[in-house]
Order: C-alpha cells, then structure tokens, then sequence
C-alpha cells in the first residue's frame, strides 16, 4: 500500500495517493522493495494498481532509466516476514513483559531486512531459494548475528542444529564475492575468552584482501531483564568481565590491524562505560562500521556536541534553567558537555542519569529508557522549567516509549514541559533558547 507520493515525482504526475495499491511491475508481482527497486528501473513501465474505492487501473508509462516512481510504501516486505526461529536465552524481545504492543514480541530474522536496513540475522532459516537470491540480486552486505563459530556452542547458544553451518555459509558468502558484517554477543561464561577468541579468529581468516568476505566484527555485551526466566544460566557483564573483554579484544585489534590493515573487531561503547574506562579516540572507530550496532555511537555524538558547543553565546538574553535526561550508563560521559554549556552566563542545565526499574537495570543505555523509568526516576527532582527529552527513547515514528506509556502521558503527569530533542545540534538549540528543530 501506497504511504507517501513525493511531490514533483512520477508517481504525483500519474495520480497516485496514499491508500493507493501497487498490484505489479510489468506483470511481476514485487515480494518487497528489492523486487520492487529492480522492477521500475526499466525504462518501460505496466502498472497495475487498485485505488481505495477498489477499482483497477492499468498504467502505461516510459521514463529515463534508473528513475524512480517516488512512491514510499506501508511495508518493506510485501509477502510477509520472515520471523527468528531460534531460541537464544539471551534474545532480548523474549525478555520483555507479556501485554505490550504486539510490534515488541515481533523477532525477525528476514535477510531483506538485514540487506534494507542492517537488522542481524543469523542465517538459519534461509531457503535454498533464497540463497539464490542473495547471489542473483547481489544482496551485500548482510548483518549477520554471530556469537559463536565453533559449531557445536553456536549451536547450543541458538538452540538450533543448523546453526552449526556458519563457517560453510562464511564461505559461500566467499566464493562468491559477498559480503556481512557480523556480531557477537558476549554471554559472560559462555561465549568469551577463549570462544571469543577463536571466533574472532575465524571470521578475521574471512577478512583477508583482495575481497573480504567479513568486514567487519562487533562484540557487544549481553543484556539481561528482570523477566527473563531466571534458570537460563545467564550472568551480567560486571566491570571486572567488561575490563577482561577490552583487554582481550584490544590485544586482537592490534594483532589484526597489523595483518589486515583494519582493527576489524570493535567493542560496542558500553564495554567501555560499564569498565569505567575512557571511550577509545574518534580515529580507532575508522570509518564507523558498525556505529549503529552501538560501536562509536557515543564516540560520535561527543564529537556532535563539541562542534555544537564551538561558539556559544557569553550570557543569554534572559536566564534559564532546563534539566536533561539521559540513561545512567552514559551520563557520565556527558558531564563535560553539560559542564561546558553551563558555563554560558544565565544557563543552568541539570543532568540526570536514571536507571530502568522497568528493566531491572541500574546501568542503561538512553535508548532503553521506559515512560515509568523517567516517571519515577523524576519525580521530585529539580527539573528546572524545562525537560529536554532525547527523542531516541520514543518508537521511531511514533510518539510511544517502550512501555507502551504515550509522550502525551507523560507529559501530563511531568510538572515542567517537555521538548523532544534529536541529536547534539537540536540539544544544544534548546538549551540555548533557539527555535526548535524537532517536533
């Protein structure tokens, strides 16, 4: 189903309107948008659509190569998702309350996603038909969730006897001049010290010019809620497991970096928290590869902020006094930004660093935070006149957190307003009194 119609686009010019339904591409019925993104490269197009009344029309039309329809779709899949068929302990939406929005308990596991958008997936479920798509349509990178090579543990981690064909999929990705990134999830007692390091072993012997197949490795830690089963063996990762890590993984990195040219595996930014170290440097990131898999993340939005902070104003015009919220994993982190703005004459910006009671964790990430987790960890705390509230901790698109609680609500029960702020350019705007740039 049509959702958007970009304005000027060949898709306004032929009356097409949200609700409207694209049936077929030259008779091909497209199974998602890959298909979809092939079939209207052509330079001739039969279209079949039906509009919301439910009347067909067939559209004829010929436009330059390579030009799109300018059409946005409800779905990214339109024959269906393809859903996880494992059963790690570890999977973070089998630890989630029962009774919440049914888009939380969706584990998909769909290699068009994970070629779409970069979701992992871990290769279990695939179809021979649709290996044969990945090699057609040159499907790379993947994002393809590791945590073991040595077959028998992958196994026993997933639960899943086709988990242990990972190397002989690494190398038909190989042959055949594919390429993933990939991740490993640490389950302290489990999968470390010497599992991972003969995983990342394994998947460096990938890596390897003139074409490799592996470019790149996140190792991030495991996070474990309050409603997982509480016989499934699993530990959290302490400041003494998240000190082992960093020392083991960036003793590899510089083995790797000397043979690869690349650091090639890299720690997710809260190994690093959780440790009470220093993030690394910007440059030890290169070129971010897995900076949306929490790799640099932070790294990248301190760089944001000092070059928001760069010129900022002596005093405002009229004093102001606004609190930020953010997960207590990163707030120290912040607290030389925080020190900076509040060294504008009439700024005073608060800082609170809340755990999630609604996780059962006391170190937590911003992103994680629930609309019962700022509730309670506000309430009666200085907020000042204002609340800035990172837009991350709401469903994209939507204004929902995860607990199901609405930005509405919570804005009813907050005594001070709240503004949504989006990235280090529209944080330091607020804070500095400057138009909002994010709704």
């Amino acid at each position: 189903m049509v959702a958007t119609v970009a304005p000027g686009s060949i898709g306004e010019e032929l009356g097409f309107q949200p609700g409207d339904r694209l049936f077929s591409v030259n008779g091909v019925r497209p199974r998602d948008l890959i298909d979809l993104q092939v079939l209207v490269a052509e330079e001739d197009l039969l279209l079949e659509v039906e509009d919301p009344e439910g009347s067909l029309h067939r559209l004829q039309i010929e436009k330059d190569a390579d030009e799109g329809l300018g059409l946005g779709f409800t779905e990214a899949l339109f024959d269906g998702l393809r859903q996880c068929n494992n059963h790690c302990a570890f999977c973070f939406i089998d630890q989630q309350p029962p009774g919440r929005r049914r888009s939380l308990y969706v584990k998909d596991d769909d290699y068009r996603l994970s070629f779409l958008y970069g979701s992992y997936l871990t290769l279990t479920n695939l179809t021979p038909a649709d290996w044969e798509r990945i090699e057609a349509q040159r499907l790379s990178p993947l994002f393809v969730s590791v945590h073991a090579t040595d077959p028998d543990l992958r196994r026993r981690l997933l639960v899943n006897p086709r988990a242990g064909l990972l190397l002989d999929q690494l190398a038909w990705f190989a042959q055949r001049r594919l390429q993933i990134h990939a991740q490993v999830v640490v389950c302290p007692g489990l999968n470390d010290g010497a599992a991972l390091e003969r995983s990342l072993n394994d998947l460096a012997s990938f890596a390897a010019e003139p074409w490799p197949a592996v470019l790149s490795v996140a190792v991030v830690p495991v996070g474990l809620t309050r409603f997982r089963p509480s016989q499934d063996g699993l530990v959290p990762v302490d400041r003494a497991c998240a000190r082992a890590v960093i020392a083991q993984v960036e003793s590899m990195q510089a083995s790797f970096l000397a043979s690869l040219g690349s650091r090639f595996a890299w720690l997710s930014d809260e190994w690093y928290l959780m440790a009470g170290l220093p993030l690394p440097t910007r440059a030890a990131y290169e070129d971010l590869p897995q900076q949306e898999n929490g790799v640099g993340s932070i790294r990248a939005f301190l760089e944001s902020l000092a070059r928001a902070t760069e010129t900022l104003p002596e005093r405002l015009a009229a004093p102001r006094r606004i609190s930020w919220v953010v997960g207590r994993l990163v707030a120290e982190a912040l607290c030389p930004v925080v020190e900076r703005l509040n060294r504008v004459g009439g700024l005073e910006l608060i800082l609170h660093g809340l755990p999630s009671p609604y996780w059962g964790q006391d170190q937590v990430v911003t992103g994680l935070l629930t609309g019962s987790d700022l509730l309670t960890g506000l309430a009666g705390m200085d907020l000042g006149d204002q609340l800035l509230l990172p837009s991350v901790v709401l469903r994209q698109g939507a204004p929902v957190f995860l607990d199901d609680l609405s930005l509405d609500q919570f804005r009813g029960q907050c005594p001070v307003p709240v503004r949504l702020v989006d990235g280090a350019d529209d944080f330091v705007a607020a804070c500095i009194g400057a138009t909002a740039s994010f709704p």
